[in-house]
This record gives structure tokens, C-alpha cells and sequence, in this order.
């Protein structure tokens, strides 16, 4: 399947994002992660990202009478590599980025729906800048974002950490 329609659904998009950072799931926990989703669906999105190789079976456990299969991502791999975005037309950007963004607002509606959410708390934040930058302070601006965001990448999970979606979207406004 191509690339980019593998990637551009919102369900598994926030599959995705459910198993990034190391995290190793199960298709019940992972059903929690995306609770409006039916368990049929998920097992469809769930065979489609494992037979392309985006994701890949961790472990197999009986489980009264059942396999319980683990899922993870595969080399941290999911996603779209800057040879294959070059090649994209301007429908194939238009459908990812419809995609990224329905995917984006199931997450924070998931978010919002928690018990304990509390946006103010959480230091949730959504805002948009519009700013005037040459093509050079672009590239000093895109380079700096990730000199801020490579580090954080690395982290693992732990008791003193939460996982927080970090969404930069970049694109010009205005003709020059």
C-alpha cells in the first residue's frame, strides 16, 4: 500500500502516536487509547500497519485460550521519509495533512474526555504565530526547533514522565 495512504487515516495515525516512544501495547490497550474506535476497526488498522512493516508483534502470550498479541513500532519507523515527500502532489499533502490534523483533534478530544484532564495544569497549549522570515531565518528557525526537539525524542518512559503530543505545522501565508 502506498505510504502515505497507509499513514493519512486518523485511527491509525493515532495508533502511531499510542506507540511512540517504546511504548509496547496490547490491541486491548491500545483499544483504550482510541476507545471510539470499534475493536473490528482497530484489528483492521492493526493488520494493515503490521503487514506493511510499519508495526511489528513484540510478543504473543496465551491468554485463556486466546493469543494476546503485543504490538510496536518498528525502528520507530512510522512515517513519511523526505525522498518520499518530495514526490507527493499537492492532493497527496492535502489529504496527509487532513488526516494529521483529524488525527490531532480525535487525540486532544480523547485528552479532554479524561477524568483527570486539566488543560491549565497540563500547560496545554495551541497557539499560532504568524511571522515574517527570510529563507535563511527559516532555516535558522526550523534547525533550532530541532535542536530543541531531538533531545526530548530520546527520552523513555517513566513514573516522572508524561507523554505530550508536540504537533509543528510550517507553511507560508502569504506569496513573498
Amino acid at each position: 500500500m502506498d505510504p502515505l495512504k497507509l499513514l493519512a487515516h486518523p485511527v491509525r495515525l493515532r495508533v502511531i502516536h499510542a506507540l511512540r516512544g517504546g511504548r509496547v501495547l496490547t490491541a486491548g490497550r491500545l483499544s483504550e487509547r482510541v476507545g471510539d474506535v470499534s475493536k473490528a476497526t482497530l484489528y483492521r488498522h492493526l493488520d494493515l500497519l503490521t503487514e506493511a512493516g510499519v508495526l511489528e508483534i513484540a510478543e504473543e502470550r496465551r491468554v485463556r485460550g486466546a493469543v494476546e498479541r503485543h504490538y510496536r513500532l518498528r525502528g520507530e519507523r512510522a512515517g513519511i521519509d523526505s525522498a518520499q515527500a518530495a514526490e507527493l502532489t499537492k492532493d497527496d499533502h492535502r489529504v496527509g495533512f487532513a488526516a494529521a490534523t483529524a488525527a490531532l483533534q480525535a487525540e486532544f478530544a480523547a485528552y479532554l474526555e479524561r477524568q483527570d484532564s486539566d488543560p491549565a495544569a497540563d500547560l496545554v497549549g495551541y497557539r499560532q504565530h504568524a511571522v515574517w522570515l527570510s529563507r535563511e531565518e527559516l532555516e535558522t528557525l526550523i534547525s533550532a526547533l530541532r535542536a530543541a526537539i531531538l533531545p526530548a525524542l530520546e527520552n523513555e518512559a517513566s513514573e516522572q514522565r508524561s507523554q505530550y503530543l508536540l504537533s509543528p505545522i510550517l507553511f507560508p501565508i502569504e506569496q513573498s
